[in-house]
């Protein structure tokens, strides 16, 4: 580590549950972030800020003068750019030693699966069911952990799927894909602007813990966020032995 970055992540460095080969993990780290939105907006930011290795950021769409309430790595002047190009131009002058890779397409099938395959954490941090059940059955099938958060109105959750731990449970087996699902779009229903900014911040935290082995991670507990009230809850999740996802591994 040179002497600048020693200086940069110092404040990491004096924590003994990082110190100075964790940050060396980080440096040396590689993270799939999915969705530059309200929730990949703060997750992006405290990555490079703590210097995460390599940030893959995937993201189809642009930015949109009402993304502006909440989703915090966008600017006015960033308005119809496409969001991967705009979250890449805000972390380069907050990190310019990171390596940012921006890929402006919704990731799928054998594209999906080679970029998992080559993350140390992926962070879903989309707002469509599709996505979340791809991501988390490529995770499943390469063991890789899954950061997984949500949030509409004043309600948010997060959970971490650890499939490097044995009896971690998956996505599928909170949320069983049925073909069912209903989607909540912030766009008709509204969102808390802070509400994301704090799911994102715990999103990026969680990754951090995970890659510098720093505490416990969340597998096993899912967070619900009042926000109106400001009250968490903890949810134990168990392992669905009849998942059609996890239970094959």
């Amino acid at each position: 580590m040179e002497d600048t970055q020693l200086l940069r992540y110092s404040r990491h460095i004096l924590l003994p549950e990082i110190d100075i080969e964790g940050q060396q993990r980080l440096l040396a780290s590689k993270v799939l972030l999915v969705g530059a939105g309200g929730l990949g907006a703060p997750a992006a930011l405290y990555l490079v800020a703590s210097g995460i290795g390599t940030l893959t950021i995937c993201d189809p769409d642009h930015v949109d003068l009402t993304n502006l309430q909440r989703q915090i790595i966008h600017t006015t002047s960033s308005v119809g750019m496409s969001k991967v190009q705009s979250a890449q131009t805000t972390l380069k002058q907050i990190n310019p030693d990171v390596k940012i890779i921006s890929l402006n397409e919704r990731l799928q099938n054998d594209r999906l699966n080679k970029e998992v395959k080559q993350a140390d954490v992926v962070i879903d941090a989309s707002d469509n069911f599709s996505t979340r059940y791809a991501l988390n059955l490529a995770c499943v099938h390469y063991k890789i952990p899954l950061v997984s958060g949500s949030a509409i109105r004043f309600d948010g959750q997060v959970t971490v799927f650890n499939h490097q731990r044995w009896g971690s449970p998956c996505y599928n087996c909170l949320f069983p894909d049925i073909g069912q699902s209903e989607e909540l779009r912030c766009s008709e229903t509204g969102i808390f602007s802070p509400l994301v900014g704090i799911i994102g911040a715990v999103q990026a935290a969680e990754a951090i813990k995970i890659i510098t082995g720093a505490g416990a991670d969340l597998t096993g507990r899912l967070l619900l966020l009042n926000a109106l009230t400001m009250d968490w809850k903890t949810i134990k999740l168990k392992k669905d032995p009849g998942c059609s996802v996890c239970s094959r591994y």
